[in-house]
This record gives structure tokens, sequence and C-alpha cells, in this order.
């Protein structure tokens, strides 16, 4: 298995658990405190979706402007990079959607942490479950012969 088909799984898993935990948040947003309570869910997933997906797919870039070696500084500068440009976004989302009325800002903070939480352990998952070797140029069984 590939750094990037690793990274496609954990999009597509974030994806698919996020949509879950949008459903149920929203659901109970609704519940809660009416149509300010499942907007601010839905924000809360979209919100801890994008910065946790960006994870992945800074692994991809950083993979191919290191072309190949997770040490060189292409790999660093890419992942790095990304993570600091995550913060600043989560740091401006967090004090611009504090201030708006048309949301319920304790079900936007309980999606987002749910989210990020849920993100962490379905990345954890898929990389648990994957088959990386620990040494290259071999072929795992099962795996299509390398030519």
């Amino acid at each position: 298995m590939t750094v990037s088909q690793i990274a496609k799984r954990a999009l597509l898993a974030g994806v698919v658990v996020t949509s879950i935990i949008a459903i149920i948040a929203a659901t109970a947003g609704a519940l809660i405190s009416g149509l300010a309570g499942m907007l601010g869910a839905f924000v809360g997933a979209a919100l801890g979706y994008a910065l946790l997906g960006l994870t992945p797919l800074s692994i991809m870039w950083g993979f191919r402007l290191g072309k190949g070696d997770v040490l060189s500084p292409g790999f660093f500068s890419a992942v790095l990079g990304t993570w600091l440009l995550k913060f600043v976004v989560f740091l401006a989302a967090v004090f611009w959607l504090g201030d708006q009325e048309w949301l319920d800002r304790l079900v936007l903070f309980i999606t987002i942490v749910a989210s990020v939480l849920a993100s962490l352990v379905t990345d954890l998952v898929v990389v648990a479950k994957s088959r990386m070797p620990y040494v290259s140029d071999i072929t795992l069984p099962g795996d299509t012969p390398k030519d």
C-alpha cells in the first residue's frame, strides 16, 4: 500500500464518519435549539473535517515535494506549513463564528470536538490497518509485484 492510497482511505473514511456525526449532531441541535442548533452542527462538522482533511493532503503533497523521502525539507515544509495554516484558519473561524447569532455556539463546539476526535480515531484505524512495509523493495503476500 502506498502513502497516497492510505491518505485517500483516510479522507474517504473521514467523510463517512464526519457525515454521520453531522447528521446526529444536526438532529440533536435542531431538537435542542432549533435552526441555530442545526446550523451550528453542520458548520462544526464541516470545519472539523476541512481542517483535519488537510492533514492527509499535506502528507501527500509533502511526499511529492520530498520525492518520496520523508526526511527531506520539502516534506517537512508542506506538512508543517499546512499545520500552521490550519491553526490560523481555526483561530480565525472560532473568533468569527463566536460572534454569530445565527448558530448555537455550544452545539458548534461539541460538534467540532466530536468531529476532531472521530477523525483522529479514523486516521489511527486506517493507518493501523494499512499494510505498509517497514522496509522497501519487497512484495507482501496479496500485493501486485513491482516492475
